[in-house]
Parts: structure tokens; C-alpha cells; sequence
């Protein structure tokens, strides 16, 4: 995983971000323990946290490049690429493997038209797989954005992307 350079030139955090961001600076003596913080509040804006917006947050951060991005490069919640506006991270860690993570996987990419890492068309939904969601309890486990879905069967998993792509057409974001 490593950020892409190229993806928004001359990023900066807009007014709501910008007033989150001295909130959170001020709340911390070092700056260096509030990077998540700031990771968080620039993938909230921009999406995804190409090199540029990694150097922003640096710069903000009083940090190096490097320590920034080796940050951010540790958690897979952070997005070095763009995604849909839903990001399905579907567990394939040894328990949701045996309770059918593999079937799940193979059944979202054919329902959706996509491989692993792939987004659709219309920009609506990214497929990963990740190593662990920390949801062995409730295996298979399968996270859309940052909600967790667990004991994922195939009709559990067409009713929760009915429910999304509803919720989209009554947004008037989908025809």
C-alpha cells in the first residue's frame, strides 16, 4: 500500500474541516499524537488520501513526510486510492474463511460486476477483501464504510446492497 502522488494538486482543508482540524490540534500537546485524528478529517473531505493530502497533514502536523505517511500506511482503514462512495471490506481471515467469506466474495463481485479492488461504474460501491476486521464473533464479517455486518449470508448481503441502492435512488443520486 502506498499513497498515489498526482491526485489532488494543491490540496486544503475546506472551512468545516479547517475549524475540526484546530479543534483536535489544540486538544493534544504533541502534535504527532493527533495524526490519526488528522488522517481521519482529511479522508473525510477528500475521500482518500493521495501523497498530496498526506503532505498537507504533514505540514499541519508539524511532521515529517515520512512519519505521516508510515502512519497511515499501518491501518487499512486509510485509502490510498479512490473508492465508491461505498467501501465493502469483506473479512477473509481464517474464521470468516470458514464460515464462507470466499462465497460472499465470489457472490458481491458477480452481483456487483467487479473483481477484488475493483469499483464500480457508476462510482457506487469498491469491493476489498482485508485480513482481519476483529469481528470473529460474527463471522462472516463484511464492513460498508464504517459499519459493521456480521453472520453475512447471500441473501443478508443482496438485501443490505437493495437497502444502499434504495437509500441512493431516494437521495436522487441513482436512477
Amino acid at each position: 500500500r502506498v499513497p498515489i502522488p498526482g491526485g489532488i494538486p494543491s490540496p486544503k482543508f475546506d472551512e468545516a474541516s479547517e475549524k475540526e482540524l484546530v479543534e483536535t490540534l489544540a486538544r493534544y500537546p504533541d502534535s504527532a499524537s493527533a495524526t490519526l485524528p488528522v488522517l481521519w478529517i482529511a479522508q473525510r473531505q477528500f475521500g482518500w488520501l493521495p501523497q498530496e493530502v498526506l503532505e498537507l497533514c504533514a505540514q499541519r502536523l508539524g511532521l515529517p513526510v515520512a512519519r505521516v505517511e508510515g502512519v497511515a500506511s499501518f491501518y487499512t482503514m486509510f485509502k490510498f486510492k479512490p473508492t465508491g462512495l461505498y467501501h465493502i471490506q469483506i473479512c477473509r481471515n481464517l474464521s470468516c474463511a470458514m464460515f464462507g467469506a470466499e462465497r460472499i466474495t465470489e457472490r458481491i463481485c458477480k452481483k456487483l460486476g467487479v473483481k477484488i479492488g475493483g469499483t464500480t461504474k457508476d462510482n457506487l460501491f469498491t469491493v476489498d477483501q482485508v485480513e482481519c476486521l476483529a469481528a470473529c464473533g460474527i463471522a462472516p464479517a463484511v464492513q460498508v464504510n464504517e459499519d459493521f455486518h456480521g453472520t453475512m449470508k447471500g441473501e443478508k448481503l443482496d438485501q443490505l446492497l437493495e437497502v444502499i441502492v434504495e437509500e441512493e435512488k431516494k437521495r436522487g443520486t441513482r436512477p
